[in-house]
């Protein structure tokens, strides 16, 4: 097996993706901005456009989101019995809070689990004359 062909690792590249960083190298930066995915690492040189990440961060982080506020404002509700206005504000700041977090973090790990799966052209060979 050649090394274009060896088993890149899921792990680590998984956590290089919700730091932010390079999946190859761990070192560059994966993001430029908020959510746009580089071009290619300024560290490694590893070409990051094959990436078809789309909507399934967006998805991921609302699932999460909504799994995790869903009981506590249940739980909230049934043993604190604050004022609804109160429960409004307090949950959606935190709902808005938390998916702004780890919207860019669910972005660089599905950039991370492509590279590592060679998906979407991740791992082709270049020819000399491209």
């Amino acid at each position: 097996m050649t090394e274009a062909e060896a088993e890149r690792a899921m792990r680590p590249a998984m956590v290089r993706g919700w730091r932010r960083k390079c999946p190859n190298c761990g070192a560059g930066p994966l993001l430029r901005g908020y959510l746009k995915v580089r071009e290619s690492c300024p560290v490694c040189g590893e070409e990051l456009h094959h990436q078809r990440a789309d909507d399934g961060p967006a998805y991921l982080t609302i699932l999460i989101v909504g799994h995790l506020m869903a009981p506590l404002i249940l739980i909230a509700f049934t043993h604190y019995r604050p004022d609804p206005l109160v429960l409004a504000s307090v949950f959606s700041v935190g709902t808005v809070g938390l998916s702004l977090w780890l919207l860019p973090r669910l972005k660089g790990v599905m950039v991370a689990i492509q590279w590592a799966r060679r998906m979407h052209g991740f791992g082709q060979q270049v020819s000399p004359g491209e």
